[in-house]
């Protein structure tokens, strides 16, 4: 059984990094405290959702490889190898991610030691652990939450060794940190270092050969890596981009801001993105977030340190561009970097909001922040919580339905098509395989091949309808999806009329969706 919810609980220690620079020990604590809240709050028994089998599975001995499209990179199975190439239980995967993230944040804020007070990186941590689409990401097989702490890492070691050129340690930590992000997201990397490539090229205040070369190569170990991949299994880079873009929907000015809004109510995926906005309570928070950081922003004007202020707010504006203007669908997980990015001037707005010039407290201000703070983590709590009960939702009926498959004969070697196949067949250790759609891996006539030599079956999701060389493939229901699994012999009753042809071996690519 590969899901985690039939697993034992897994408990380990929170991780709080034993080398704490001082004065931010803080900073460790917020990070200890988010690895915590995601071992509570996002439950080790989740189970794996349908990206993350994707990704799991190119590195996974347990289950075959699932169709790796366009868009997707290697970061995610380099960064799960360690965990999944001696063990199938998504719960030890769960606690060593949540662990991982953990530490991860806690060196991005770091990379901002002596250009802000650690109070306000600690508060700044806070703010972006916090929030759900955090917490939900942060344990997870995803790429997302890495660009965020990659991007925050990258731009705080990237401010120092501006300042120091002799700060070797903010150096090369902006060369790891651009790395991190290159190897999960080779076009996010682009958009939020844009500004910072620019200063470097343009600015002559600003040029830095060493930082400039440094960043270059951390950008360059995860294009070359993508760009090797695209002649070997899409036919170049322009076809690599082409078909991400395809993929996506198409790619081109499009105002997807409201669907940003729509996402917001824990919809992981918002496509097509239609019906209401959610309640004003559950997206009050991204109208304030902008006020704030604009607040920030003059808050390091008045006190003569804009620098620090100004270059994240704009690496977080390009981060954000093309999932607000230039695809048409919305996933709340996208905008995880431009978060991270303005957590800490809105941090530094919020202290400065509390504390007056010469340390005073104003006790109003900080009663009216506090009581906002309250409830906003009060509306993220809610949306977490019911976030976290649909996906576990769902995951359990993907395991019941490979138990059910299990039970019905279709058991390892195996292959499934059809709704949900890929998600369903890595909890069943089968192969999965799509004869159109953005994961179209093999044809009709070899799926009906492989059914004269493995079990198959072809997922009917509640609504639709088998393929027609399935509809005379005996039923089974479950979990509200119709199973039609071949008998023996599946190509000749499949297909009925057809001339037998050889059989020859099923190949399915690791590469694709």
């Amino acid at each position: 059984m590969r899901m985690s919810s039939n697993a034992a609980p897994v408990v380990a220690p929170v991780a709080v990094p034993a080398a704490v620079a001082p004065g931010l020990g803080p900073v460790a604590v917020v990070a200890g405290a988010f690895t915590l809240a995601q071992l509570l709050l996002v439950p080790p028994g989740m189970g794996l959702g349908w990206d993350e089998t994707v990704y799991v599975s190119q590195v996974s001995p347990h289950a075959p490889a699932a169709f790796f499209s366009a868009p997707r990179t290697r970061g995610v199975p380099l960064l799960v190898a360690p965990v999944v190439v001696w063990t199938s239980s998504t719960a030890v995967l769960r606690v060593y991610l949540a662990v991982l993230s953990g530490v991860g944040l806690y060196l991005a804020l770091r990379a901002w030691r002596g250009l802000f007070p650690a109070r306000t990186l600690a508060l700044a941590g806070a703010l972006f652990a916090s929030l759900w689409v955090t917490l939900f990401y942060g344990p997870q097989a995803m790429p997302n939450y890495w660009v965020a702490v990659g991007a925050l890492g990258c731009v705080g070691c990237f401010l120092r060794a501006r300042n120091d050129p002799g700060d070797r340690a903010a150096l090369w930590g902006a060369g790891a940190a651009t790395a991190l992000m290159a190897w999960m997201r080779p076009t996010d990397t682009v958009w939020v270092t844009l500004p910072l490539f620019t200063l470097l090229v343009v600015v002559r205040r600003w040029r830095r050969p060493w930082l400039l070369g440094v960043m270059g190569a951390g950008l360059a170990t995860g294009v070359v890596a993508w760009v090797v991949e695209a002649y070997a299994q899409f036919g170049g880079p322009a076809r690599r981009l082409a078909d991400g873009s395809r993929i996506q929907g198409g790619l081109g000015w499009n105002i997807a801001v409201d669907d940003q809004l729509r996402s917001l109510v824990g919809r992981t995926l918002c496509r097509p993105c239609t019906g209401d906005l959610p309640h004003p309570a559950v997206i009050a928070w991204w109208f304030v977030l902008p006020v704030l950081a604009a607040l920030g922003l003059a808050v390091a004007v008045r006190a003569g340190r804009a620098t620090p202020t100004v270059v994240p707010l704009v690496c977080a504006a390009t981060a954000a561009v093309p999932y607000l203007f230039l695809i048409g669908y919305a996933a709340p997980r996208f905008l995880l970097p431009a978060y991270a990015l303005l957590a800490i001037p809105v941090a530094d707005a919020l202290l400065d909001l509390v504390i007056g010039p010469g340390g005073a407290r104003r006790p109003v201000v900080a009663a009216v922040v506090a009581f906002g703070l309250v409830g906003h983590l009060a509306v993220q709590y809610a949306v977490l919580d019911r976030t976290v009960s649909r996906t576990t939702a769902f995951h359990r009926d993907w395991d019941r339905v490979a138990a059910e498959l299990r039970r019905l004969g279709v058991r390892p070697p195996c292959l499934l098509t059809g709704d949900y196949a890929i998600p369903i067949a890595y909890y069943a250790g089968c192969s999965s395989a799509h004869t159109s759609g953005n994961n179209a891996n093999i044809t009709r006539d070899g799926i009906l091949r492989t059914a004269d030599r493995m079990p198959v079956a072809a997922l009917v999701a509640p609504g639709g309808g088998p393929p027609e060389y399935a509809r005379a493939w005996p039923e089974r229901r479950v979990a509200g999806f119709r199973l039609h699994v071949a008998p023996t012999g599946g190509r000749a009753q499949g297909a009925v009329g057809e001339t037998p042809v050889a059989k020859p071996s099923l190949t399915l690519s690791k590469t694709g969706r």
